[in-house]
């Protein structure tokens, strides 16, 4: 029996006889030769029937075979630097084939444009199409290189709950829902609070999942429903939480352009923006951003343009005011010490400037904006209680995170990293939505 190998290792069985189990992904007929671009889950390779080595049964079968029909294909391997696929530069001959189901022939997403709509709803399908497989093989190297990083820099991973009685962020963005004799509960939108808690056991955690915003934003940048890594850290300013930040970012894309170039290629990246990528990052702080977008929209003669940068000192930035921020750099760039009012209640105060606080925020370059929000957290009991109240927060759900001010206070930083928008910069893909397998969007929530 001829070996069955994975599509991503074919370049290891030049000359030899092997079997791919996989999906017909496409059919070409050329009078006595059909091509099948046959996909495994692994890779996209070329496979050929030549109507004299088969019986002619059976390459009448190949050349009536539907897209998305289930094969079980036997051959050899042979080196040809035209043949497509990913990794391509192979391509076997056939020299059997079975069918496992032949595919219905009105497939909904057929090989044409499809609008984004359509595909959203045949999303279950339309991950099955080489941009959307790339992108999604490209997340979980994201997904596993995170991982890598922490855990071989002695961080513990602490799954937090999903299920939480108050806010980390905001009140107006959280989903409710009925929670027995409690009252209400909500879904998470960060671990943070509790991985504050779980450094002062164990100095170094992170937490990976799934969070949840019910912001109404119809931008190419949200979703209701994303993945987060949150690793908090004791003992640790806003200084060194930059520089794990940017030693951290600079892992992941090392990594994918290590195990994920012909992905890359695939898509069209262009790798050099990404060969580049490596600590240390450029810092600016909010008050120098400030200036750049004031010189940015001065020197503009487009009125639109003047209009989306329109920008005062204490507000948050747009995605337009951070696209023309990295436009100036082609690495990520930290913008550090925020104005507090745009922040969360938790961030530590600037020495001396109760106005800004010690807070992070990494931007990619491209214009794919924030990648990374961090902060110093506060370690005052007194000045986080006050805070609170500021906010109009209830004390009583927050007891529990005021107490790790009481009993062994330190300094500790912490950030969170969106997998979604980390994977759509690396990818270079226009919107988020591609790159979780099934998005949450505040108008989506089938399939």
């Amino acid at each position: 029996m001829p070996e069955i190998i994975r599509v991503s290792d074919i370049a290891k069985y030049d000359g030899q006889e092997v079997t791919i189990e996989g999906w017909v992904y496409n059919r070409t007929d050329k009078g006595k030769l059909a091509f099948l671009l046959v996909r495994d889950g692994s890779g996209f390779a070329q496979c050929v029937a030549f109507k004299g080595d088969l019986d002619e049964a059976l390459f009448d079968q190949i050349s009536h075979l539907t897209q998305e029909t289930s094969v079980v294909i036997t051959g050899v391997v042979r080196a040809d630097r035209r043949a497509p696929g990913i990794p391509g530069g192979y391509e076997v001959g056939i020299k059997d084939l079975k069918v496992l189901q032949l595919a219905d022939e009105d497939y909904p997403m057929a090989l044409k444009e499809h609008g984004v709509d359509f595909a959203l709803d045949n999303r279950h399908l339309w991950i099955r199409m080489p941009s959307q497989w790339a992108i999604l093989r490209i997340r979980a190297t994201v997904i596993s290189a995170i991982q890598e990083f922490l855990d071989d820099n002695g961080f513990i991973r602490m799954d937090t709950p999903i299920l939480t009685p108050a806010a980390v962020e905001g009140t107006t963005t959280l989903f409710e829902t009925p929670y027995f004799d409690e009252g209400v509960a909500y879904l998470a939108q960060s671990g943070q609070l509790y991985n504050e808690a779980n450094i002062m056991a164990f100095s170094k955690v992170y937490c990976f999942g799934p969070t949840f915003r019910a912001e109404k934003s119809k931008t190419r940048r949200h979703l209701t429903e994303f993945w987060m890594v949150e690793p908090e850290v004791a003992f640790c300013d806003l200084d060194g939480l930059m520089e794990l930040e940017e030693q951290f970012i600079s892992h992941i894309v090392q990594r994918v352009l290590r195990d994920r170039k012909p992905e890359l290629l695939s898509l069209g990246r262009d790798l050099s923006k990404l060969e580049s990528i490596a600590a240390p990052f450029p810092r600016i702080s909010y008050d120098e951003a400030a200036r750049m977008i004031a010189e940015i929209r001065e020197a503009t003669d487009d009125p639109e343009q003047k209009e989306l940068l329109a920008f005062e000192w204490g507000m948050d930035f747009g995605a337009p005011h951070e696209t023309v921020l990295t436009q100036k750099f082609d690495k990520p760039v930290f913008v550090y010490g925020y104005p507090t009012q745009v922040k969360a209640f938790y961030m530590e105060p600037w020495p001396g400037r109760p106005e800004v606080c010690k807070s992070a925020d990494l931007l990619a370059p491209e214009g794919y904006g924030e990648i990374c929000g961090g902060s110093e957290r506060m370690s005052s009991h007194e000045l986080l209680l006050q805070r609170i109240h500021e906010h109009q927060l209830p004390e009583e759900a927050y007891q529990w995170y005021l107490d790790l001010r009481r009993f062994g206070s330190v300094p500790h930083s912490g950030f969170g990293m969106g997998v979604e928008r980390t994977v759509a910069w690396l990818c270079g893909t226009e919107h988020i939505r591609e790159t979780i397998p099934f998005p949450r969007t505040i108008k989506r929530v089938y399939p």
